[in-house]
């Protein structure tokens, strides 16, 4: 059985309950070296054969599992944050079919998640903004032409951009040509939850990207863009309002 696996953001803690457990109990580990800290392998048992994916091949990663499969081991195959959102993981899940290789999908918090929890903001806030677009600019990995930053950013929401803050500069040209203002409030975080390696980094479309390259961030960062990021004065939500009944509470 292979159980592919959300590490969680950073922290070794933020692991679900069930993946630390999967990952305990695993024969053989396959962790995405270049993303995963390192410091959630403790949780393997010491006889666990451990692989580093980041010098691996898709067809060698294929290998590995296709004989702990024949040894009748249980592998982990561990991604970062949740592995349904860039872990190329589906090429690997699709590969697992054809050779007729049951697996399973546990996922975990992703880094989307832990950049809010750093920030300590929402990125929905009434009257704000209700949606949040999860994206990235296209670069050496092309996005398709309906879903370019320029487009997407029309729609004035929240934006939560991966895997992309070495192209700081074309983005704020991006979305300042779709209509953001330059005032519009921008948060970079850079490995959001890892311990002791969090960086938080504040400012406006017209400051932002002297901002992070003063901070010497290049990768491993979460853009966030939108006018949560600096709303004082939204309404309050209709959730706990006492004139709001809903199917638990009458309005008072």
């Amino acid at each position: 059985m292979v159980h592919i696996v959300g590490a969680g953001p950073g922290d070794p803690e933020l692991i679900t309950v069930k993946g630390k457990r999967l990952l305990s109990e695993a024969d053989v580990v396959i962790f995405a070296g270049s993303l995963v800290n390192e410091e959630i392998l403790r949780y393997c048992k010491p006889e666990a054969e451990i692989y580093n994916s980041a010098q691996m091949m898709l067809e060698e990663i294929l290998h590995v599992i296709a004989l702990a499969e024949k040894a009748g081991k249980t592998t982990v195959r561990l991604h970062t944050g949740d592995p349904s959102i860039y872990g190329a993981t589906q090429e690997q899940m699709d590969a697992m079919r054809e050779r007729g290789i049951e697996f399973d999908v546990t996922p975990g918090v992703s880094s989307v998640l832990a950049a809010a929890a750093a920030l300590k903001q929402e990125y929905t806030l009434p009257s704000v903004t209700q949606t949040v677009i999860i994206t990235r600019r296209g670069g050496r990995t092309p996005v398709p032409d309906s879903e370019s930053l320029k487009k997407l950013a029309q729609h004035q929401t929240t934006l939560c951009i991966f895997l992309s803050v070495n192209l700081l500069s074309e983005i704020k040209q991006d979305l300042m040509s779709a209509g953001f203002k330059s005032s519009t409030p921008v948060a970079v975080v850079y490995k959001a939850s890892w311990p002791g390696e969090e960086k938080i980094i504040r400012g406006r479309l017209d400051t932002i990207v002297e901002q992070v390259k003063e901070a010497k961030i290049d990768r491993t960062a979460m853009i966030v863009v939108g006018h949560c990021l600096s709303s004082k004065s939204h309404p309050k939500s209709n959730l706990y309002s006492p004139m709001f009944s809903h199917m638990f509470r009458q309005a008072r």
